[in-house]
């Protein structure tokens, strides 16, 4: 397959300010890398935080891509081939690498963080993939430890009543926290908007509180009978905190020990949470590339994350092979890479809600 010379690329130029410009493209690749022509993009609410708070000059922004297999690495430890469809997530806005990102119509991604589209999904359904498998993956299973979805164990594992809250069910990382949570085996209470209601059951949700009532947390809370283990918690800001400290249980149901969990997506400082017997965790999807990597101006190593979520990439694949697994519903924009600027915005703007905007290049 012919590779041209350069690509066009959403480049960032300062803070809120890009500009779609030609860039040269390396048939070079890193190990474990291939090169993607792409197909679709989409955008998340990290594209516009990150360009108006922390942006890095002359990267690529964006995260989640959809496209097709055009070169692959020496000796990749993945069994993509060129022409497979793919989707995953990239290193936007990536200090250490300005070639890295999304917002481009040639893009270099990892094999460890991708999988393969299944024939019935869509480019639209399959560039919303890539951040939230990555974060739910992370949250629900690496860091809480719950039993894998879809394993045939999971009741054993379980045992008696474990509930789950996703708190902001009805965003694009919400839609596939609830999908996983109910194929664990959990009971899963959402909180959402009303509108979204009738979507969020229909992925799962085993009951769904309007996070905008006064007695949100203390009505789920009542719900779950003071037995809520779990919550996770996909906004991170303003009320979540307080609706989720209320909603978790005050005490270790059943004498198992077990101390209530709390993850979050964006950093929460102890003293902002209304409980300190729970300690907030944050999931960072940039630990799981497996290189250097800097948030809110701090650099940190790798961690070894990488190991852990191809393993968990492998195993979506197969629940989207399997049908068990529904993208979140995108919304798909005009005017391809020029078009996300006026996205962006809508996101900033909160205009945005139970769908994920998607650029088609």
């Amino acid at each position: 397959m012919s590779i041209p010379a350069t690509r066009r690329a959403l480049t960032i130029l300062g803070p809120g300010e890009v500009a779609v410009q030609e860039r040269p493209l390396s048939p070079t690749l890193r190990p474990d890398y291939m090169l993607v022509k792409t197909a679709a993009i989409a955008l998340n609410p990290a594209d516009w935080k990150l360009l108006t708070r922390r942006p890095n000059k002359g990267t690529i922004l964006g995260l989640d891509y959809a496209g097709t297999v055009v070169a692959i690495s020496a000796n990749p430890t993945h069994d993509f081939a060129v022409g497979d469809r793919v989707a995953g997530m990239v290193y936007g806005n990536y200090v250490f690498n300005a070639e890295d990102g999304a917002s481009a119509d040639y893009v270099y991604a990892k094999t460890g963080i991708a999988c393969r589209v299944p024939p019935a999904m869509t480019w639209e359904e399959a560039a919303t993939l890539g951040v939230g498998v990555t974060t739910v993956g992370q949250g629900l299973y690496q860091s809480f430890g719950l039993p894998w979805p879809g394993k045939a164990e999971m009741g054993e594992v379980l045992g008696g009543r474990r509930s789950v809250l996703v708190y902001g069910a009805s965003t694009a990382t919400g839609t596939l926290a609830v999908q996983m949570a109910k194929l664990s085996g959990l009971e899963v209470i959402a909180t959402c908007s009303p509108h979204n209601f009738d979507m969020v059951r229909s992925l799962g949700a085993d009951a769904v509180f309007d996070y905008k009532s006064p007695s949100c947390g203390a009505d789920i809370n009542a719900f779950t009978s003071n037995s809520l283990l779990y919550a996770f918690d996909c906004i991170s800001e303003g009320t979540s905190l307080a609706i989720c400290a209320a909603a978790l249980s005050t005490s270790s149901p059943g004498g198992n020990g077990i101390t209530p969990k709390y993850g979050v997506l964006l950093p929460v400082p102890e003293d902002k949470f209304p409980r300190d017997d729970v300690k907030p965790v944050l999931t960072l999807g940039y630990s799981a590339f497996g290189e250097k990597y800097r948030f809110r101006g701090a650099d940190f190593e790798e961690k070894g994350d990488y190991v852990w979520i191809e393993r968990w990439w492998t195993h979506v694949q197969e629940l989207l092979e399997r049908g068990l697994i529904k993208a979140h519903p995108p919304d798909v924009r005009e005017g391809g890479l020029e078009g996300v600027v006026a996205g962006l915005k809508d996101l900033e703007d909160g205009k945005v809600s139970g769908v994920k905007l998607v650029y088609m290049l």
